[in-house]
């Protein structure tokens, strides 16, 4: 079983972002994958590409593959921790913020 994966945690963007540029890599070969990421116009997308990076550097070290031969297997974003933060409302209340968090997996697998 030829996998290679990298993990990045903490994040400060929401999943559900993030999850929307997982699902533009997923299956692609790791140059194509790459491409996609370059040009995509998101936060998540730089983040993503950073963990990219590392499953491919993983896979060259531990497994002797090349980048050519790669493909992404499987990426999938869980939700972090949440952040907690209050804005003042009328009359003295208060109306809670969550700031949300991302922990992106990306797997790379020889084909």
């Amino acid at each position: 079983m030829n996998r290679a994966k990298a993990i990045t945690k903490y994040v400060r963007i929401s999943p559900h972002k993030a999850r929307l540029v997982a699902t533009m890599i997923r299956g692609l070969s790791v140059p194509k994958a790459m491409a996609q990421l370059q040009f995509c116009n998101s936060k998540a997308s730089f983040h993503m590409q950073k963990t990219l990076k590392s499953a491919v550097a993983n896979a060259e070290m531990q497994r002797d593959a090349r980048r050519e031969e790669l493909n992404v297997a499987r990426v999938f974003v869980d939700e972090g921790p949440r952040m907690k933060r209050v804005k003042p409302k009328n009359r003295g209340g208060r109306h809670p913020i969550l700031k949300r968090m991302s922990h992106f997996t990306v797997v790379v697998e020889k084909v």
